[in-house]
């Protein structure tokens, strides 16, 4: 009997072995998979088997659930919400979060910001029993519509990706959608030098956008002008003034008007860097020049070399500051102020050439006296018989050889009425402008005197005017 069911057994498993076959055509798939994932596991945790490994990924099923939730596939996101209708309003909210750089060489700024946007798409609204809003990063934002705001006069921008994209995607129930993505922009700057570096800024970044104009989107800000915010912001070489928002309306000749929205601020620059690394050494510079009207004018060594000095040094900073500045073709204030110092030390170099010259001019002229006064003498006392001392310096008298105060000529002329009497006074005429000059040429110590007053007097004027108009 036993023998029996034993047979009956095998002739039963003997038929139902090819439809195990047809049912399963590759009996080790599985196996070899789960053979593979054990040895991935171990081969990557170093032994340690990880048994989530074989479960399906739930993120992609999160996924999924989402897209369905929000039904994206039943919808075409490449249209805008409420197509053929009124404009969408998207409402805009700033937090600049730091200033970057600001260059004058290249009359732009660049800023980092957090850049908000706000509006209604009811394709995306979701039942929900509590109400609460579910929040996406950016692997969702590409499948759904999205105003498309860009930075007008931006030359260079990015979207931040460390770790991952900085996007946030907030969807709740009843369609609202904030989005929110933090950005770099550099923009452009029509800055206005003429007052640098008493300068003050006007900048603005420009937000418009590209596609939709006003019949379509309409940009606004979202809070008036509580939606535009900024964290603590310490610059080098600029104060922030004044933070506010503004908007208008961009007139493109092919495509019409947009909504423009602008974050205008206000620099003040920070004179204490360029009064160390500009006026103060083009001060010192300007009265080291003044140095040489007290040093002897036979020094021709001393004198030459200390206004050279001067001058090459004025060039240098001249050079350096014109080195970090932009070629505009307008002048600065900075320019008038080094150009006319550098005409001070200039004018000291000068004032020494003719010192000079006309020093050599009087000693000629003294030598060409010593040269002739033997004759001089001998052919005086020829004529009227008495001696005239060369040596006697009579300069400081110019007019009394005309009255014949001589004694000897006293006395040839005793025939004429008695002249009163003048001996022990000085006469004084005025002099005209060729005589004070030709006095002066004949007196070259004197130039250096009038210089150490006039040209620290005229500087000191010129910082009064100067300081006075541009600070």
């Amino acid at each position: 009997m036993k023998l029996f069911l034993l047979t009956l057994r095998l002739l039963c498993l003997a038929c139902l072995w090819p439809v195990t076959l047809l049912n399963n055509p590759y009996p080790n798939r599985k196996k070899n998979k789960d053979v593979y994932l054990v040895e991935h596991a171990k081969h990557r945790f170093r032994g340690r088997i990880d048994y989530k490994l074989k479960r399906k990924d739930s993120t992609k099923s999160l996924l999924i659930k989402t897209e369905q939730l929000l039904r994206i596939e039943d919808h075409d996101f490449a249209m805008r919400p409420g197509f053929g209708g009124s404009a969408i309003p998207v409402g805009i909210d700033v937090q600049v979060e730091s200033i970057d750089s600001i260059s004058e060489v290249n009359m732009d700024f660049t800023m980092t910001l957090y850049l908000r946007h706000y509006w209604k798409d009811e394709r995306l609204a979701f039942p929900s029993s509590n109400n609460l809003s579910r929040t996406f990063d950016g692997r969702l934002v590409k499948k759904i519509w999205k105003p498309d705001v860009f930075f007008v006069h931006s030359k260079r921008s990015f979207i931040h990706d460390t770790t991952m994209e900085n996007i946030m995607l907030r969807v709740y129930p009843d369609g609202n959608i904030l989005y929110s993505v933090r950005i770099t922009v550099t923009s452009l700057c029509a800055m206005d030098f003429s007052r640098f570096p008493l300068d003050t800024q006007n900048c603005s970044l420009e937000l418009e956008s590209y596609a939709y104009n006003e019949n379509d989107l309409m940009l606004y800000w979202k809070n008036g002008n509580d939606s535009l915010r900024t964290d603590e912001i310490a610059l080098s070489q600029f104060f922030i003034e004044e933070f506010h928002p503004s908007h208008g309306l961009a007139l493109y000749s092919s495509t019409g008007w947009y909504n423009r929205l602008y974050i205008n601020f206000i620099l003040r620059r920070h004179i204490f860097f360029f009064m160390l690394q500009t006026y103060f050494p083009t001060m010192l510079m300007v009265v080291l020049s003044w140095v040489s009207f007290w040093i002897d004018r036979r020094a021709v060594p001393a004198r030459v070399s200390l206004g050279i000095t001067t001058v090459l040094t004025m060039t240098t900073i001249i050079t350096g500051v014109s080195a970090s500045m932009p070629q505009v073709s307008y002048v600065k204030a900075v320019d008038i102020y080094l150009w006319t110092s550098f005409l001070f030390v200039f004018l000291s170099v000068i004032e020494y050439a003719a010192v000079n010259y006309f020093t050599t001019q009087e000693e000629m002229k003294k030598l060409k006296r010593l040269k002739l006064s033997d004759y001089d003498a001998s052919q005086a006392m020829a004529f009227d018989g008495c001696f005239h001392d060369q040596d006697i310096e009579l300069s400081s008298f110019p007019r009394l050889s005309d009255l014949n105060t001589d004694t000897c000529v006293s006395s040839r002329n005793s025939t004429t009425p008695d002249l009163p009497q003048i001996l022990g006074t000085r006469l004084r005429r005025r002099r005209s402008i060729r005589q004070s000059v030709n006095h002066i040429m004949n007196n070259s110590y004197k130039i250096d005197s009038y210089s150490r007053i006039l040209f620290p007097l005229a500087y000191f004027l010129f910082n009064i005017i100067y300081w006075s108009i541009y600070s």
